[in-house]
C-alpha cells in the first residue's frame, strides 16, 4: 500500500538535497571565482616584489619566500631568454608566457601565470589551479556540511509535521466509518482544510446517493410485498373456494378465477423482476448496434395475436433509415413491448395502435392509440411504481411505465406522455443524438401489418 507521507517525505527531503547541493555548487563556483581574484591579485603583488632585486649566480639577493607562498613559484629570465632564477626547481613549471594574466596548461596541470618586465628582465610567477580549486571546495563543503548533517532531523520533523498535516483525512476516515445505512448524514465541512473540501463534498454526494438508493430499495421491498400480498390472499381465498366448490361447475369456476389470479401474480412478479435488472448497478450488459425499425415489427409481431383478438388495428407507421443506435437490444424489446402492450390493453375494441420510428434530433419511437389517454394531471404519476388509476378498469402491476422510464434513462433517453392524432395517448421516447450508431450499414427492413 502507497503511503502519502513516507511520498512526501521522500519527495521533501529529495528536494531539499537537490537544493543544498545546487547551493554547494553555486557556493563552489562563487568561492572560486573570489579566489581566483584574489590570487591573481596575490600573484601580481609577487611578482612586483621582485622589481628591485638583483639576481646573482641564479638567487635574488636578500629575497625570501614565506611559508604562506610555498604552493607559487618564481621564475626570471634575461632579455636572451637564459633563466636566472627558478623558485621550485621539482615542478613541472609553464614556460615563459606572453606577459600580463593568463592560465597554462602544461600536461601536469593547469597554472595560473602572471608576467611582467623590469630592467630588461621578465618576472614570472605562476600558481597551480588545483590549489584554487581546493580552496573553494573546502569553502563550499563547509557550506553544505551542515545541511548535510541535518538531514535526519529535518526528516524526523517533516514526518511529524506531515502527519499533522493529515490529520484532516483521518478525521474524514473516523467521519466515514461511522455511517451505516440507516445513517447516512453529511460529513461536516467545518474546520476542513480547503484542500480537503472537495473531497468531503464527493463523499457527501456520494452518501446521499446511497441514501436515496436505500431508500428506493426499501420503498420497493415494501410497494412489492404490499403489492403481492393482496394477489396472493386472492389465490388462498379462490383455493379455499374451489375446496368448498359443492359441484363440478362451481369448482370449474373456481379454478379459472384460480388461473386467472395465478397468472396475474406470476405477470406482476416478472415485471418485479424485469424492473430490478434494468435498475442501475444491477450488472452492466454489453451494447451493440440496434435497428429500432426491425425490433418494432419483432415486438408488433410478437402482440399481433393479442391485438386481433380485440379487434384492434396493430401497426408500424413508414419511419426513417437512420434507426440504429447503441443500446442493450434485450431491454430496447422490453421498452417497446411494455409501450405495445399497454396501447392494446386500454384501447377499447376496434381501435386502432401505430407504432413509429423517426429522426427528430435524435432517433425517436412513439407509440400512439385510440384509448382514453391519460389526463395532463396523472402523466408524470405513472411512472411511479405501483401506480395505477383509480378510473382504470384495466388489471395490471403498476410497472409498466416504470420500467420504460427505467430503460429509457440507462439508454441516456427520455420519455413524453401527449395527446396523439388518434385522439388516445402518445407515448414517445426520444434518444439523445450522440446515442445514434451511424457506423453501420445494415439497412433494417419495414414491416406493416
Amino acid at each position: 500500500m502507497t503511503s502519502i507521507r513516507r511520498q512526501l517525505l521522500l519527495a521533501l527531503l529529495s528536494v531539499i538535497t537537490l537544493t543544498t547541493l545546487l547551493g554547494a555548487l553555486a557556493t563552489y563556483r562563487t568561492a572560486r571565482d573570489e579566489a581566483n581574484a584574489m590570487f591573481d591579485y596575490q600573484l601580481r603583488q609577487l611578482a612586483l616584489s621582485f622589481r628591485d632585486q638583483v639576481f646573482q649566480g641564479g638567487r635574488p639577493h636578500d629575497f625570501t619566500i614565506d611559508g604562506d607562498a610555498q604552493d607559487f613559484s618564481i621564475q626570471v629570465w634575461r632579455p636572451d631568454g637564459t633563466r636566472l632564477y627558478l623558485s621550485h626547481p621539482r615542478n613541472e613549471l609553464p614556460d615563459r608566457t606572453p606577459l600580463g594574466f593568463a592560465t597554462i596548461d602544461t600536461g601536469h596541470g593547469r597554472w595560473r601565470v602572471f608576467g611582467m618586465q623590469q630592467h630588461g628582465q621578465t618576472i614570472q610567477v605562476a600558481q597551480p589551479m588545483h590549489s584554487r580549486d581546493e580552496l573553494a571546495l573546502a569553502a563550499a563543503l563547509r557550506t553544505v556540511a551542515p545541511f548535510l548533517l541535518m538531514l535526519p532531523v529535518l526528516g524526523v520533523l517533516i514526518w511529524v509535521v506531515v502527519g499533522r498535516g493529515l490529520r484532516p483525512l483521518d478525521a474524514v476516515a473516523r467521519a466515514v466509518s461511522t455511517r451505516t445505512a440507516v445513517a447516512l448524514d453529511p460529513l461536516p465541512e467545518n474546520r476542513v482544510p480547503s484542500e480537503v473540501v472537495p473531497l468531503v463534498r464527493a463523499l457527501n454526494e456520494l452518501l446521499d446517493r446511497l441514501q436515496h438508493a436505500l431508500q428506493a430499495q426499501r420503498e420497493f421491498t415494501a410497494d412489492a410485498a404490499h403489492e403481492l400480498r393482496t394477489p396472493l390472499a386472492a389465490l388462498s381465498l379462490q383455493v379455499q373456494l374451489a375446496e368448498r366448490a359443492p359441484d363440478a361447475a362451481a369448482r370449474a369456476e373456481a379454478f379459472g378465477e384460480l388461473k386467472g389470479g395465478l397468472q396475474r401474480a406470476t405477470h406482476s412478479v416478472q415485471q418485479l423482476l424485469t424492473l430490478a435488472r434494468q435498475e442501475p448497478g444491477s450488472g452492466e450488459r454489453a451494447t451493440s448496434a440496434v435497428h429500432l425499425g426491425d425490433l418494432v415489427a419483432t415486438v408488433i409481431a410478437a402482440q399481433l395475436a393479442l391485438a386481433e383478438a380485440k379487434g384492434i388495428d396493430l401497426g408500424a407507421a413508414p419511419g426513417t433509415d437512420n434507426d440504429v443506435i447503441r443500446g442493450d437490444q434485450e431491454a430496447l424489446r422490453i421498452l417497446i413491448t411494455n409501450l405495445v402492450g399497454n396501447a392494446i390493453r386500454y384501447t377499447p375494441a376496434g381501435g386502432r395502435v401505430d407504432v413509429t420510428v423517426g429522426d427528430d434530433d435524435g432517433v425517436f419511437i412513439e407509440v400512439s392509440d385510440s384509448g382514453p389517454g391519460i389526463p395532463a394531471a396523472d402523466r408524470q404519476r405513472v411512472f411511479d411504481r405501483f401506480y395505477r388509476r383509480a378510473q382504470s378498469e384495466e388489471a395490471g402491476s403498476g410497472l409498466g411505465l416504470a420500467i420504460v422510464k427505467t430503460i429509457a434513462e440507462r439508454h441516456q433517453a427520455t420519455v413524453h406522455l401527449g395527446e396523439a392524432r388518434l385522439g388516445g395517448l402518445c407515448a414517445r421516447v426520444q434518444f439523445d443524438r450522440s446515442a445514434s450508431a451511424t457506423n453501420s450499414s445494415t439497412t433494417p427492413t419495414r414491416t406493416s401489418f
